[in-house]
């Protein structure tokens, strides 16, 4: 049976815990992860520096927190697939052919948003 939902600090701390072991589980485990916090390392202060109003900095680095949102759900999508099996199935492949295709669509907001903003 499912305790009940108590709200409290230290469910708040649980819960920065296992946010903070799944972004390092994903870190370890994920390259595409790896290489887009380390991409989110330089464009996340360039957009703060080449913003001009606080709208343009919050669209440039929210652009990039998207990807790595999604990022994170695609390896979450491709984690539950996994475990359910090895063998192909048409409906795994779907999931996660789907799930990075949403990692794709935030890479080209954040394209879009960044080209709008600097040449426009």
């Amino acid at each position: 049976m499912k305790p009940a939902n108590k709200a409290s600090f230290q469910r708040v701390i649980n819960a920065t815990q296992y946010s903070l072991k799944g972004l390092k589980s994903a870190y370890i485990n994920e390259a595409a992860f790896r290489q887009e916090i380390w991409l989110s390392c330089i464009l996340i202060p360039l957009g703060f520096f080449l913003g001009q109003t606080p709208v343009e900095k919050i669209l440039l680095v929210g652009s990039i927190l998207l990807i790595l949102i999604t990022e994170l759900l695609n390896s979450a999508i491709e984690s539950v697939v996994d475990r359910i099996g090895s063998e192909f199935h048409e409906l795994s492949g779907r999931a996660k052919d789907i799930a990075s295709a949403a990692v794709f669509m935030s890479m080209i907001l954040a394209g879009m948003t960044w080209f709008m903003i600097y040449f426009f």
